[in-house]
């Protein structure tokens, strides 16, 4: 059972991800893994937090001579921030005079629903584990699951669907987002430069006028085979693991599979892939004209490219802030403001790769097993096997 946690809060010392189940002799590329950090730091519209930042994961257990070993796998991101909150947020007592309060929730944010939960007099607490500076460490969890996958030719990639009103439109390749993913200098990670820079502009609408956007992303998992998840209980489904576990991003408030949005307001015959059969191709011949199910049709993985977005609300901390009312008086003020970000988006996608990468790799080892790569490999080539003679 593969199983991910992390610890750690936004200005403490140091964020921490734990990831268990891992098989052994799986081979640890650091560089890509530092890589993917890189990739969730850029895009256009990022805040000041970004030029402190460079995150590099610091691994602490489970890998040795550069191979997982089977035990916990444990990784430390150092928060450069850190010394400038030692005084602010030491773990001892302290002085309380230097804590640094969150006088006034956030609308959109987690501060006064986490303030009212814990029996906290401010929000500092609150936003200190609610931010998404807690993503970093998933990223760092989700490459190692990367790694695996690809153990069993399966990518994951992301790319921007939409940022604030502007938004790609036409078909997507696999290729396409290839492209953009590996490119040395990421603005907001669109497959289309004339709709990249339409979304530019809404990001500068925004910041010029002391607001935030929103926008969509789209996760891709390419060359995943039919059979992961099974439809025999509800719990069991890898289409209700994955909705989950991109919603559980902080700021995503809604998740499609495939076309689910567009499909709703359809008919069936204009939305269902047809079948097609063509001796020879993979996963036991069998073709679709289409993907609008997303790669999932019954909580199954079909063989097409497993295909998901986040809908992601805009930033909650704004540099002109919006009414709100101070924890101690009751009197109506404004939000509180720290240093932010104005868009997100690619970013997010980022996030998202890793959270679906966790999902499939735990699908992937509960359906194949196997306590080392080389045993994981082989009883997934068995069931390649199986599907092409079906």
């Amino acid at each position: 059972m593969l199983r991910f946690s992390t610890a750690g809060e936004s200005h403490g010392e140091a964020l921490t991800a734990l990831l268990s189940g891992m098989p052994a002799g799986l081979a640890v590329d650091l560089e890509f893994v530092n890589r993917e950090l890189w990739r969730r730091q850029q895009g256009y519209g990022r805040g000041g937090r970004m030029r402190i930042e460079r995150d590099t994961a610091h691994l602490l257990s489970g890998v040795r001579h550069g191979h997982t070993i089977g035990s916990p796998i444990a990784m430390q991101l150092a928060n450069n921030d850190w010394q400038n909150w030692t005084e602010a947020l030491p773990v001892e007592e302290g002085d309380p005079a230097k804590h640094k309060r969150v006088a006034s929730p956030r609308p959109g944010h987690a501060d006064l629903a986490g303030a009212l939960k814990y029996n906290f007099s401010e929000a500092r607490y609150v936003l200190e584990r609610a931010s998404a500076r807690e993503s970093a460490a998933r990223v760092a969890g989700g490459a190692l699951a990367k790694l695996l996958l690809r153990e069993l030719g399966i990518e994951i990639l992301s790319h921007v669907i939409a940022v604030g009103s502007a938004r790609l439109e036409g078909p997507v390749t696999w290729e396409a987002i290839q492209a953009v993913a590996t490119k040395e200098e990421i603005l907001l990670s669109c497959i289309d430069p004339a709709s990249e820079a339409r979304m530019k502009e809404q990001v500068d609408v925004a910041l010029r006028t002391g607001d935030s956007v929103g926008g969509v992303f789209e996760v891709v998992a390419h060359n995943v085979p039919p059979g992961l998840g099974t439809y025999v209980n509800w719990d069991e489904r890898l289409d209700t693991h994955l909705a989950a576990a991109v919603m559980s991003l902080q700021a995503v408030k809604g998740v499609e599979i495939g076309d689910a949005v567009q499909a709703a307001g359809s008919l069936g015959s204009a939305v269902h892939d047809e079948i097609g059969y063509t001796s020879g191709s993979s996963f036991a011949g069998f073709t679709r004209s289409s993907n609008h199910a997303g790669g999932l049709e019954g909580g199954v993985s079909n063989g097409e490219d497993i295909r998901i977005r986040g809908y992601l609300k805009p930033i909650s901390t704004l540099r002109r802030p919006l009414g709100s009312v101070d924890f101690a008086s009751r009197e109506p003020v404004k939000a509180a403001y720290e240093r932010s970000d104005v868009c997100v988006v690619p970013a997010a996608g980022v996030a998202a790769e890793a959270m679906v990468a966790l999902t499939l790799a735990r699908f992937a080892l509960e359906k194949f097993g196997g306590d080392s790569v080389l045993e994981l490999k082989r009883n997934f080539e068995g069931y390649c096997q199986q599907v092409r003679n079906f």
